[in-house]
C-alpha cells in the first residue's frame, strides 16, 4: 500500500491516465453542514431520484456506526425498524430520516459508516493512525479540530481528537470498500457525510485511493455554499441557509463539566470538525 506522502503524485498519474472524463463515479459523496435542513433535503432527493433510475447501489451514512445496516429489512420497514437495524443514536432522525427512508422505499441498502463509539477512546490512544496522514494533512485536520470546537478543547486533547477524525475516515472508507465490491454494473454507492470527511485532499477519498482499488474519476464529491472553506470538492452546489445558534457556549458548558463527550457525540459544536 503506498505511503500517504506519494498519495499527491500518484493522483495526479492517474488523472492524467484516466480522465475525470473516462467513466461514471462508482462513489459520489455529499459533504455537508450537520445543522442545514436544505442540504439534507437535497440529498434525499438525489437518493429517491437515482433509486427510481435504478443507479443507486447503497447510501452509506456518517450518521450511523459500522457495520449497521438495513440490507435485511423490507421495503415496508417501518422507521422505528429501520432506526433498530442501523442502531441509531445521537444524531437527529429527523434530520436524516428522508435520506435513509427513501433509500430504504426504493429496496436500496443503508449502510453505516462511522467509527463505533465504542472504539473512541481506544482510537484516541492509538499512535498508529498518525502514519496514515502526512504532516501537512494532519496540520489541516487539527486546525479543522481547533476550529470545530470553538479553540476550546485542551491542547493534550488534540492528538487524539485527529486520530478519532482520521478513524472515522478510515472506516468510511473500508465500509464503502465492501459495499461497492458487491454494487452491480453502472451503479453507484452515495455517502453522506460531513465536508471534512468528504473532501478529498484530507477525508474519505484520500484514504480509499491510498489503499488502491479507487481511481479519481471513480470518486465524485459534492459540498454545498462557496468554495472558501480550503476543501476539494468536484462540484459546488447552493442550498438555503438555515440560521443556527452559537453553539460554542453549549461546548463551553460540556468542557468545563469535564465531558469528554465532544470527542464522540454528534451535536452541532462537536461535529464542526466534520463540516
Amino acid at each position: 500500500m503506498p505511503t500517504p506522502k506519494f498519495l499527491p503524485r500518484l493522483m495526479l498519474v492517474a488523472l492524467l491516465a484516466c480522465p475525470p472524463w473516462a467513466g461514471a463515479a462508482r462513489l459520489l459523496i455529499f459533504g455537508e453542514q450537520h445543522d442545514q435542513p436544505d442540504q439534507q433535503r437535497q440529498v434525499a432527493d438525489e437518493v429517491q431520484d437515482r433509486a427510481a433510475q435504478g443507479r443507486l447501489a447503497a447510501v452509506v451514512l456518517e450518521m450511523a456506526e459500522a457495520p449497521h445496516n438495513t440490507a435485511a429489512l423490507p421495503r415496508e420497514a417501518t422507521p422505528e425498524q429501520v432506526r433498530a437495524a442501523l442502531s441509531w443514536r445521537g444524531w437527529p432522525w429527523d434530520a436524516y430520516a428522508a435520506v435513509v427512508m427513501n433509500a430504504v422505499r426504493a429496496g436500496v441498502p443503508v449502510w453505516g459508516g462511522n467509527l463505533p463509539r465504542d472504539a473512541m477512546r481506544g482510537t484516541m490512544r492509538d499512535t498508529s493512525l498518525d502514519a496514515r496522514v502526512d504532516d501537512a494533512t494532519r496540520a489541516a485536520l487539527a486546525e479543522a479540530v481547533r476550529s470545530g470546537h470553538c479553540n476550546l478543547l485542551p491542547a493534550t486533547q488534540e492528538p487524539g481528537m485527529v486520530r478519532i477524525q482520521v478513524a472515522r475516515d478510515l472506516s468510511m472508507a473500508q465500509t464503502i470498500d465492501r459495499v461497492a465490491a458487491g454494487a452491480a454494473p453502472d451503479t453507484t454507492v452515495l455517502l453522506l457525510t460531513g465536508a471534512q470527511h468528504a473532501s478529498r485532499e484530507r477525508g474519505v477519498p484520500l484514504h480509499l485511493l491510498a489503499a488502491g482499488g479507487w481511481l479519481p474519476h471513480e470518486v465524485r464529491i459534492v459540498m454545498f455554499g462557496k468554495p472558501d472553506d480550503g476543501l476539494q470538492a468536484d462540484e459546488r452546489r447552493s442550498a438555503v441557509v438555515t440560521p443556527q445558534q452559537d453553539h460554542c457556549e453549549g461546548l463551553r458548558q460540556r468542557l468545563s463539566a469535564g465531558s469528554a463527550g465532544a470527542a464522540s457525540a454528534p451535536s452541532s459544536a462537536a461535529s464542526a470538525a466534520s463540516r
